[in-house]
């Protein structure tokens, strides 16, 4: 019988230990400190202490190399102008071209609707630093699927659980329009068709939402030309942070890193 620990345990006792190690790069230290108040700028993630630790890392990767490039000194710390200077040395990003854009405008007709309407209603099951991230998850697992069984105690179950006012009214958020909330709820509500109650949890910064869409209206459709500009510096922030992370996984390579895993990287590599 194997003594190993499922991997979700051995990911967790990873990042305890990570969290109680020294974190160096190429053996310059960061201190707990430095560590604590990144941390702040991680809150929404799954673990703020992780995130921050990984995100100092790759900032001192930039910087020793910035400085091995003499585009700062080595006691200097890396500002975003020299990490703009470094990045235009050396990252060559294309740029996105009309046809680019055409073919995203195409396979993704569904965001660029002018005036749409969604009614919907949420549970929410709030994030919040006193309980653990897989409690509240369970709870919410477990509520939605009862709540599937038993559609008709939606605005109870809303009005006894939710972390939102709007559980006061059963959980309605009424009519929604496309930027009234944050973009990881709007996509899981705009960019379907499904009416009724969505039967998956939508994760975002706030937690996690069981949702009910009431009623969908039809919008307009924007025209290509109205767009363009718009989804090709999409396209393009897309390519560069892409690059980026290839950029940074080529260094962290040569790099003598202590204290915490690179992995994957999404989102901004350097806040």
């Amino acid at each position: 019988m194997s003594t190993m620990p499922p991997s979700g345990l051995a990911g967790a006792a990873r990042e305890d230990i990570n969290e109680a190690a020294t974190l160096s790069v190429n053996g310059v230290v960061i201190d707990a400190a430095a560590i604590a108040e990144e941390a702040r700028h991680h809150a929404d993630a799954a673990d703020a202490l992780a995130a921050s630790r990984r995100a100092l890392a790759i900032r001192e990767l930039l910087r020793q190399r910035a400085c091995a490039l003499e585009l700062i000194d080595d006691a200097v710390a890396l500002d975003d102008a020299a990490l703009d200077r470094l990045l235009g040395r050396e990252l060559s990003v294309p740029a996105a071209t009309r046809a680019d854009c055409e073919r995203y405008y195409a396979t993704h007709a569904s965001r660029f609707v002018r005036n749409e309407i969604v009614y919907a209603s949420h549970i929410l099951f709030a994030v919040t630093p006193q309980t653990p991230l897989a409690l509240i998850r369970g709870k919410a697992e477990a509520t939605l699927g009862a709540v599937l069984a038993a559609p008709e105690t939606f605005e109870a179950v809303a009005r006894d659980l939710s972390n939102c006012p709007s559980g006061a009214v059963g959980g309605s958020l009424g009519q929604l329009l496309r930027g009234d909330s944050v973009p990881e709820f709007e996509r899981a509500v705009f960019d379907t068709q499904e009416t009724g109650m969505l039967p998956r949890l939508i994760n975002t910064r706030f937690g996690f939402h069981i949702v009910r869409i009431e009623r969908r209206v039809p919008g307009t459709p924007v025209p290509f030309e109205d767009v363009e500009a718009e989804i090709a510096g999409f396209l393009d922030e897309r390519v560069r942070q892409k690059a980026m992370q290839q950029y940074v996984t080529i260094l962290a390579s040569r790099a003598c890193i202590e204290g915490t895993e690179l992995g994957e990287t999404n989102g901004p590599l350097v806040q």
